[in-house]
């Protein structure tokens, strides 16, 4: 059988087939289509009766079927679209005709379905009117779903927004779970647009009605009004007081007219008091209150007592460098300067002598009502022992004191209550020279004192330490000649050279060439050798040592020695040589004279 082969005439430009003049667009009836001109009306018509929609659009659509697992829903568009029933579980009636809002995800997929989604719309939605809300201060109504770090999660127009924990109450919450599950009012109070977050506060609420309350309040204030009010919170500072929706506070100079360490020594938490209205600030809704301002000044009252030249007690309620505060009475209060608390002219320090509470005596030398301030003295409690200060030590008088305190140039002695003087560091050793007065004693020592001078009006005392033996560098001169060789330490160097400790404790001063040893070396602390004395000044109390001129003197001894014992054999040879020229002139002579008589024989034969 011959094969035939059927061509599109449109898709070849090959030989023409039995079929070629075929009208495809004649139906089967034999009925001609629309022309070229009408399809192209008929087609635009057709696109027009579908709405025109964009991807992320928000339509409305109608539920035109349910399946199992899909709501089939028709928004007017070429093709339904398919929505999972999980997004309608806050609808358990969904039926066939219900309306709903959605939002077209995607018009097309990759399968070619039109993806549609009502939870992204409720999404949308909920933002929209969240930030709206955000924009107007609004409060809305929102449930709380569950607990997260550090807040709750909260529902609010089916999208999740954050509760801080510090943002649910006034006070401090700690527990969470108690919110779970409730409907609370709520206040939008941060967004973030780019990344659909946002926090709500159930706290500014709160803040609001209090707020309101406070307004209401403090047009209604008056200075010196006295109101009821509950201590909310005690502090270091004073008292938190609510006023019934606003606080006020207490400061703690305004709650006695004495002194108080803390408020909690006379305020509880919870108290019921009245209180009196100081001050108050429309703008800053601040309010200062007191409590001692109900009661009248200790000062309008003061009791018969208390007058000029009477002595009272008093408890420490205050110390400062320039004295202490006693307290008489609550809100009465004397000075007690640090030139009143004794006779002595040495200077006090103020926090040494007074420990806070303490009870003291006093004597009252001056009040000023109208400055309400009151001059104390513990000193003249007692009669000034300087007015016989000459005769109770007198020049030359021993005694015993206490060291109160050292300074780089003296000690400082207490010789009895209101009586003391200085040791100048020269006056404590006549051996001994120290760099500070602490290398020779230490305070609360007792130590025995010559008065060696007395000045009533300055009220001072020269005392003296070491006058108490006899000044030995008389002695000591004849132990330590110039010249004489002593054993001695090196206790300790100097810029200018060494101090050497010779016996009877007494220390005297190397140079530092006469430090030097034979080898070389310098003589280091604590290193024993002789020294040579080669200055001893009675009058300045100064010895002056070498150790070089004891090896240098040696040396030269032996120098000495060596041209000695050369002298001695010059002397003895040139001693020999004598005898020898003597005897040889003796001979000679003889010759000469037995050579005269021959001569003169001779001559005489001639």
């Amino acid at each position: 059988m011959e094969e035939t082969t059927f061509l599109n005439p449109n898709l070849s430009s090959g030989p023409a087939s039995a079929h070629d003049d075929f009208d495809w667009s004649v139906d089967k009836r034999n009925v001609s289509t629309y022309n070229q001109k009408d399809r192209e009306t008929y087609d635009k018509t057709y696109e027009e009766t579908f709405k025109t929609v964009t991807d992320n659009e928000m339509v409305i659509g109608h539920i035109v079927g349910l399946t199992k697992t899909d709501a089939v829903v028709n928004i007017g568009y070429k093709s339904d679209g398919l929505i999972s029933l999980n997004e309608f579980r806050d609808l358990p009636n969904l039926k066939v005709g219900d309306e709903i809002e959605v939002l077209i995800v995607e018009k097309e997929d990759r399968d070619g379905h039109l993806n549609l989604s009502r939870k992204l719309a409720r999404q949308q939605r909920a933002w929209e009117r969240i930030v709206e809300v955000y924009k107007t201060g609004e409060i809305v109504t929102g449930h709380v779903t569950s607990k997260t770090k550090g807040g709750l999660i909260v529902d609010l127009y089916g999208m999740e927004t954050f509760l801080p924990g510090s943002q649910i109450d006034v006070k401090p919450v700690t527990d969470y779970d108690q919110f779970v599950n409730k409907t609370m009012e709520f206040k939008v109070v941060k967004i973030n647009e780019i990344i659909r977050n946002a926090v709500v506060s159930h706290k500014a609420l709160i803040e609001s009605d209090i707020e309101a309350q406070r307004t209401e309040i403090i047009s209604k204030l008056e200075k010196g009004q006295v109101l009821e009010g509950t201590i909310k919170n005690v502090t270091d500072f004073g008292a938190f007081i609510d006023l019934g929706g606003l606080d006020g506070l207490l400061y703690i100079t305004d709650i006695s007219w004495g002194r108080i360490n803390h408020p909690s020594e006379v305020l509880t938490n919870g108290q019921k008091l009245n209180v009196a209205v100081l001050d108050f600030d429309d703008e800053k809704k601040r309010i200062s209150l007191g409590l001692k301002q109900l009661t009248p000044h200790p000062w309008d009252t003061l009791p018969d007592t208390i007058v000029e030249g009477n002595k009272i007690k008093g408890k420490v309620v205050n110390i400062e460098d320039y004295g202490a505060f006693l307290e008489m009475e609550p809100g009465i209060e004397g000075l007690v300067h640090v030139s009143e608390i004794t006779w002595s002219n040495q200077p006090i320090n103020a926090k040494e002598f007074f420990k806070m509470g303490e009870e003291h005596e006093a004597m009252i030398v001056s009040i000023d009502k109208d400055e309400r301030k009151m001059s104390l003295s513990i000193k003249k409690m007692t009669q000034d022992p300087w007015d016989e200060i000459e005769s109770k030590f007198a020049v030359g008088s021993q005694h015993d004191g206490i060291v109160k305190n050292l300074t780089p140039y003296g000690v400082f002695v207490e010789l009895g209550s209101g009586i003391g003087g200085m040791i100048h560091i020269s006056d404590l050793s006549w051996v001994k020279r120290f760099n500070h007065p602490s290398d020779f004693t230490k305070v609360g020592e007792t130590l025995p004192v010559i008065v060696l001078g007395v000045d009533k009006e300055t009220r001072k005392l020269s005392l003296g330490h070491k006058q108490i033996e006899e000044d030995p560098w008389t002695t000591l001169e004849s132990v330590f000649p110039i010249g004489s060789l002593h054993d001695g330490v090196m206790v300790r160097k100097e810029e200018k050279g060494g101090i050497i400790q010779l016996q009877y404790g007494l220390e005297a001063f190397a140079p530092t060439r006469h430090l030097k040893k034979q080898d070389e070396k310098m003589i280091a602390v604590d290193e024993t050798n002789k020294f040579m004395i080669i200055e001893f000044d009675r009058n300045d109390k100064r010895i002056m040592v070498s150790h070089a001129k004891v090896w240098e003197q040696v040396v030269e001894e032996e120098k000495e020695g060596a041209r000695k014992d050369a002298k001695d054999e010059q002397d003895s040879t040139n001693k020999a040589v004598k005898n020898l020229q003597s005897k040889v002139e003796k001979a000679t002579l003889g010759d000469i004279g037995a050579l005269a008589d021959l001569k003169k024989k001779m001559d005489e034969s001639e």
